[in-house]
């Protein structure tokens, strides 16, 4: 296991233990870091009007299109770094 997925598998683990909820922007960011690198670009259509938090989360990982596994995990970790 590289060094970086090392790194991020243990800022996901901290992520969920953070001193205080981050707002809402910022869970979108997290959530949609987490997304692209675990998973990559997104795929399938954007959710309908009536999902709001569904269409949000979808266009922070839409956002994100194009940037390598490797650039979101490093993203993900200093994000998570700074909320500590």
């Amino acid at each position: 296991m590289s060094d970086l997925k090392a790194r991020f598998e243990q800022a996901v683990a901290e992520s969920k233990t953070l001193p205080e909820k981050p707002d809402n922007m910022t869970l979108l960011k997290i959530y949609a870091l987490y997304k692209q690198a675990s998973s990559g670009d997104v795929e399938g259509s954007r959710p309908g009007f009536t999902d709001m938090v569904g269409r949000a989360k979808w266009d922070a990982w839409n956002a994100l299109k194009g940037q390598s596994s490797d650039e979101a995990m490093q993203e993900y970790v200093d994000l998570i770094e700074s909320l500590k």
